[in-house]
């Protein structure tokens, strides 16, 4: 019960804001359609495996949490780099961290 508490409050604070600012990047770069396509099939995979490990690990979910609300840990670095479907999104992710 309680895991599943921490996990929707997760997907509240963390799951739910990246995917805002994933596809707010999506557009604004105006990327070609496959690699749309490849950010929602790695949003897809990586959302729940961040929610079942927020689940799992309540030190870390709210760690990562007051992280992401201060701005010290990118969406990009939570992400799983070896996932090809999300290679491309994490540098898409990380040009526009450092165009900011």
């Amino acid at each position: 019960m309680i895991s599943d508490f921490i996990g929707w409050i997760f997907a509240l604070f963390v799951v739910d804001p990246l995917h805002a600012q994933i596809q707010e990047q999506v557009e604004r770069a105006r990327l070609p359609a496959a690699i749309v396509s490849q950010s929602q099939a790695c949003l897809t995979s990586q959302g729940p495996q961040l929610i079942k490990r927020a689940a799992d690990d309540y030190g870390w979910a709210a760690a990562t949490v007051v992280s992401m609300a201060i701005g010290h840990t990118s969406p990009a670095e939570l992400l799983d780099a070896r996932d090809p479907q999300c290679a491309t999104l994490i540098g898409v992710l990380k040009g526009a961290d450092g165009d900011a």
